[in-house]
């Protein structure tokens, strides 16, 4: 069969260029040959015709250099001219006219070619550095007729090995050639046909066509490698059903909510609220909810809509089929589902946990109600004896009390009003537990405040007291509270430390710091590291049976401290190495929001 010849293929060789200089070295000769017999023999009918045919083989082929064969054509045609011609001036014109006409006619030729020529070169340029394939073919035979590298590289073959071949035979199965022949046979014009087309190791390559008719008998098409795409898809398919299979199978409830919508819901989501599949996909996440917490579902799901990064978990309250209020924890991650934006939420069922933390509350209430009771009917009792002991004590004569008697009831007193103390800080403590204490705020200097704990407690006869505490310090906070904590940590350094008992309390903090930092430091037995995470909690003490009977304290102070001060705001925390003292430092905000 014919081959078409297009522009493309037509790219000179040195030796087409050196058979082409010498064609036309001979014709322009032999041209200006004949030119000069025929003037010489009076036939000049065909004196200047034959000199355009070097000419316009010139320009053609070489578009510049053929205008310098033009001009020595002119030249010699005008110097011919000019000789048989002279002295008639109207021949000398035409004949110089003539010569004229042959560089007008020279510069046309290369003018026109070189704009053909330009675009061939650009049209060969996008054809062979084109990012996607680019074939022609018969669109009778289907015989591929030229083809560029990026087509032959997407099946791994030469370019040569590609144009041996019809169209048809590169199709990966005869199912995907019926497709292709169905689809040119209705459609002149396509741009997206999506097919497999097979690799010369027997591999498949996906594609997308897109062809177009040139002429009657050729067609143009460009193929697009969607092999990666395909692949992707297929990974990302295989990924879904994985997936699926996943969350059919969790025992966390999972749903996809899209526009606030219900998209899809696993089996242990129907199962927590009892209700069908049916009966839940298409429905509004806010059906589902207690009432009572539809305000908080819908600031919720703002945060999805507004793109701004929700909570970590939101706990809501879910209304089951028969009517049962279940608690749930929300865990949100934002997807894609169906190509559209989707929140993915997992619950976690809390009910169980929400019931037990009821329990804990109430057996809470109920202990704390048992302390208070006890406490009261302990602290009943004592006051009657402190009274009586008091009276007998400051009248020992009047009672007839001897000197060793009156020790033993001193010793009585001490023990008595002991317990009073303890049993009041269990009283303290209940309270603080029941979050029902409220904070009396003021501003006040700390160094007075300091200055008065030390004095009232008599802090000064039993230690060697070092105070770091400017005067303009000023602080907001509860002020009997802070007298309180000050003493009970003050007291706790002093029972732990042996004498010489050496006491400092420093006051630090910074310009750009946003608290107050209060350290009392001590040189007492110190607190062993594994033991630090415990002396805050009630009845602990750093070493709980020795200490207790040593020191005589039950060790409830401290827990009351640090709750107080969490009150607050702020924290109490311990640095301590053993027999080298500790440091308890007090740390309250500067700035401290509170009830008017």
């Amino acid at each position: 069969m014919g081959e078409i010849a297009l522009p493309i293929d037509r790219f000179p060789v040195p030796d087409e260029e050196l058979v082409r200089i010498i064609v036309v070295t001979s014709l322009t000769i032999s041209c200006i040959l004949i030119t000069a017999m025929a003037y010489s023999s009076a036939f000049c009918l065909i004196s200047s015709q034959l000199l355009f045919i070097p000419i316009i083989y010139a320009a053609y082929f070489f578009p510049r250099r053929g205008l310098y064969i033009a001009a020595i054509c002119s030249f010699a045609f005008q110097t011919i001219g000019y000789y048989h011609s002279y002295p008639d001036s109207l021949a000398m014109i035409s004949v110089t006219s003539e010569a004229i006409f042959f560089i007008i006619l020279a510069a046309l030729i290369t003018f026109f070619n070189e704009r053909v020529r330009s675009g061939e070169v650009r049209y060969r340029a996008i054809f062979e550095h084109s990012q996607i394939g680019i074939l022609l073919f018969d669109s009778a035979t289907f015989a591929i007729r030229t083809s560029n590298t990026k087509f032959s590289g997407m099946l791994n073959y030469t370019p040569g090995q590609v144009n041996e071949k019809s169209f048809l035979d590169i199709f990966l199965t005869p199912r995907e050639k019926s497709r292709f022949l169905e689809r040119i046979e209705k459609e002149k014009t396509t741009s997206d046909f999506e097919t497999r087309f097979a690799t010369k190791d027997g591999g498949s390559c996906w594609v997308n066509l897109s062809w177009d008719h040139i002429d009657a008998n050729t067609v143009s098409c460009s193929v697009m490698n969607i092999n990666g795409r395909k692949i992707a898809e297929k990974l990302n398919n295989d990924n879904m059903m994985k997936y699926r299979q996943l969350t059919e199978s969790s025992p966390t409830s999972i749903l996809i909510i899209q526009n606030g919508f219900i998209r899809f819901a696993n089996p242990s989501f129907v199962a927590f609220l009892g209700h069908t599949v049916a009966e839940i996909t298409g429905k509004s996440l806010e059906t589902f909810i207690d009432p009572g917490d539809r305000e908080n579902l819908n600031e919720f799901m703002a945060q999805w809509s507004q793109k701004i990064p929700a909570a970590q978990t939101r706990e809501l309250r879910f209304v089951t089929k028969s009517g049962e209020i279940r608690g749930a924890a929300l865990f949100t991650t934002a997807i894609r589902h169906l190509e559209n934006p989707a929140t993915l939420i997992n619950l976690v069922d809390i009910s169980e946990k929400q019931r037990l933390e009821e329990k804990i509350l109430q057996d809470n209430d109920r202990r704390r109600g048992i302390i208070i009771t006890v406490a009261h009917e302990l602290r009943t009792p004592l006051q009657p004896i402190l009274g009586y002991l008091n009276l007998l004590i400051s009248d020992p004569e009047g009672f007839g009390i001897v000197a060793d008697t009156k020790k033993i009831l001193e010793r009585c007193l001490a023990s008595v009003d002991r317990e009073r103390q303890i049993i009041n800080q269990m009283l303290d403590l209940s309270v603080l537990d029941s979050g029902k204490i409220k904070l009396k705020y003021s501003t006040f200097a700390l160094a007075p405040m300091v200055r008065k704990v030390l004095d009232d407690g008599g802090f000064g006869t039993k230690a060697d007291l070092t105070v770091d505490v400017g005067e303009s310090v000023m602080i907001t906070a509860d002020a009997d509270r802070m007298i309180s904590i000050l003493d009970s940590i003050l007291s706790n350094a002093i029972s732990y430390s042996k004498p010489p008992r050496k006491i400092g309390i420093i006051y630090r903090t910074g310009i750009d710091d946003r608290q107050h930092h209060i350290a009392i430091r001590d040189n007492g037995i110190g607190i062993a590291p594994s033991q630090l995470c415990s002396i805050f909690e009630p009845f602990q003490l750093a070493d709980g049976v020795v200490l207790a009977r040593k020191y005589e304290r039950l060790g409830l102070s401290l827990s009351i401290a640090k709750k107080v001060v969490q009150m607050h705001g702020g924290d109490i925390t311990v640095e301590s190495v053993v027999n080298g003292g500790s440091t308890f430092t007090i740390h309250l905000p500067k700035e401290v929001q509170h009830d008017a």
